[in-house]
């Protein structure tokens, strides 16, 4: 069984006992994660048994916990122009959070 969840503005697959790195969390490490914007679950592995969201499903929640939090690789955005003495120079390291999914669970109304 696995689920499309929506954290943050971007989809990510959920399955139980994965890991996933998402953009960083307001929360501590411990912390428990109710997510309810689940875009599409799948219960098996027939075609069948797939229940899409108009734009959630609803009764579909996935329990997560928060592992810890890391920063990215840094990227280093250079610009310039040649013959013209411009030159630019900018780092970035994005922020991440690491979840754990510990549970899907299914609500009332949604089929086998």
């Amino acid at each position: 069984m696995y689920a499309l969840v929506e954290l943050k503005g971007k989809q990510y697959k959920a399955e139980k006992g994965a890991l996933l790195r998402v953009d960083r969390l307001d929360a501590e490490p411990g912390d428990i994660l109710e997510i309810d914007s689940v875009l599409l679950l799948s219960q098996s592995d027939a075609p069948d048994s797939v229940t899409i969201g108009v734009p959630y499903v609803p009764g579909v929640k996935v329990s997560a916990t928060v592992d810890g939090h890391l920063k990215g690789d840094k990227i280093i955005v250079f610009k310039y122009k040649p013959k013209k003495d411009y030159r630019r120079k900018q780092g970035h390291r994005q922020q991440y959070s690491i979840i754990k999914i510990d549970d899907i669970t299914v609500g009332d109304g949604i089929g086998a």
